[in-house]
């Protein structure tokens, strides 16, 4: 088992900015369209964690990770997640982490590059850890620095500074932050 932590893009951070769309973390997560170089290299067993992006004048935090179930087509996601499909929420955001129409062809609203790459090895996870109620995010944005320190054994300021874009996690260091966060999760 290994394991992975990347930072999400700029402005995404479920409380102070924007929606954060992949990861999905609700019941059963998902990653899509993001970081195929994280859905490559996982395999069933894998976890996979993501840290807010960054936003003037907040701290970001550990958001959640989830334990890697199957890697599937997206074209198979497209049918079993209708849910997850690419589509404008009633506020004008983005939602969803499925790229694809039916065809399997780029999604409209989907503006990235490198289509073909980011549609290989949708994940589907189990076993999500989030942090969702106010005071577990509070708790996670006054952590998040200290518990990366102490699982990366890196010293640095920020999460960028601590773990760049993307960092790579063994066994010891997913239990380490697994624990931490249902201990964030568990504590009031």
């Amino acid at each position: 088992m290994k394991g992975y932590i990347f930072i999400t893009s700029s402005g995404y951070d479920p409380e102070k900015g924007k929606n954060l769309k992949d990861p999905y973390l609700g019941p059963t997560p998902t990653l899509g369209a993001c970081m195929p170089n994280i859905r490559r290299h996982v395999l069933a067993g894998d976890h996979i964690f993501v840290v807010s992006g960054k936003v003037t004048g907040v701290k970001q935090y550990i958001i959640g990770g989830f334990e890697v179930a199957e890697k599937i087509d997206v074209i198979a996601a497209y049918k079993r997640f209708p849910d997850l499909r690419l589509h404008l929420r009633d506020d004008g955001q983005l939602d969803g982490n499925i790229i694809v129409t039916s065809r399997g062809r780029q999604h409209p609203l989907d503006s990235h590059n490198s289509f073909a790459d980011r549609i290989k090895n949708y994940i589907v996870g189990r076993d999500p850890l989030a942090l969702t109620a106010p005071h577990e995010i509070a708790k996670g944005r006054a952590d998040t620095v200290d518990i990366l320190h102490d699982v990366l054994q890196k010293g640095g300021a920020t999460p960028i500074s601590i773990i760049g874009r993307c960092s790579k996690l063994s066994e010891d260091q997913v239990r380490e932050l697994r624990d931490w966060l249902l201990s964030v999760k568990t504590d009031f």
